[in-house]
């Protein structure tokens, strides 16, 4: 039996969609900062028109509302952020360099990106009022998780000893150090981004059945 060939028309359509697909992605991408800046309670797509180079009219053309493209800058955002460590874990040779790597990510992605993080944290807040926003908070959380659980198993296959407790809560701990240290970074506390990293440091040597010395 010969498959069906794709329509001319059916071929247009998807064209369109893609092509619609990929502007959405486009202004969120340039609205991510203003976003960030704003946060939710302050945003609307009034809002963030003023504040960039697009009318409000094609926003609301491209979004429903200020949850459709919230929801769509904190994806494009987040779907950056989980190959952070992919070329930390691909390069490391030692348990030693995977650890250093990934801590020193997670410091200068502090330092260096706060506003957008704290984007995401808004967000997941939101996300226990807003049920329009929960499916895809679990979802970007899912990714995260499998994100610290990809350093998790190098790690214990690096030093060839299992791992002491499960995604979850591995996500879980690091999750909380960054978000406690993202709130005093952004309170002025010069000293918030050297308590997470020595913090990870020691949680990471308890996640093992056996704590590991640095030499």
């Amino acid at each position: 039996m010969q498959s069906e060939s794709i329509r001319p028309v059916d071929r247009i359509s998807r064209k369109r969609v893609e092509k619609f697909s990929e502007r959405r992605m486009e202004l969120a991408d340039a609205a991510l900062v203003t976003l960030a800046q704003l946060g939710y309670a302050r945003t609307s797509l009034r809002e963030i028109a003023q504040n960039s180079e697009f009318s409000h009219g094609v926003l609301h053309y491209y979004f429903n509302d200020k949850v459709d493209l919230i929801t769509c800058c904190v994806k494009l955002y987040k779907s950056r952020c989980v190959t952070r460590y992919d070329a930390v874990i691909e390069q490391a040779m030692s348990y030693d360099e995977l650890a250093d790597g990934f801590l020193d990510s997670l410091c200068t992605t502090v330092r260096e990106e706060a506003h957008l993080h704290r984007l995401w944290y808004d967000l997941r807040s939101q996300a226990l009022f807003e049920p329009a926003f929960r499916a895809d908070v679990l979802a970007i959380d899912r990714t995260l998780e499998a994100m610290i659980w990809r350093v998790m198993t190098r790690l214990a296959a690096l030093q060839d000893t299992p791992l002491t407790v499960p995604a979850a809560l591995a996500y879980a701990i690091f999750d909380g150090l960054f978000q406690q240290c993202l709130l005093k970074h952004l309170a002025g506390d010069a000293g918030a981004i050297g308590v997470m990293r020595a913090s990870g440091l020691s949680s990471l040597q308890h996640m093992f059945d056996t704590v590991r010395p640095r030499r």
